[in-house]
């Protein structure tokens, strides 16, 4: 039996959440999320997130 686990619900659930009791993270949760993306497109350039 094979099993993935994606980060990606599980990181977009805790955002929310945080969002929700800070709404001031949300500029730096933004902000965070796409420099990562951007590091991750620049050293893997055919994956998509």
């Amino acid at each position: 039996m094979h099993v993935t686990v994606s980060i990606a619900p599980l990181v977009a659930l805790i955002a929310g959440i945080l969002i929700l009791i800070i709404p001031r993270l949300l500029n730096y949760i933004v902000a965070i999320y796409l420099i990562l993306i951007g590091i991750l497109g620049l050293w893997h350039p055919g994956v998509t997130v």
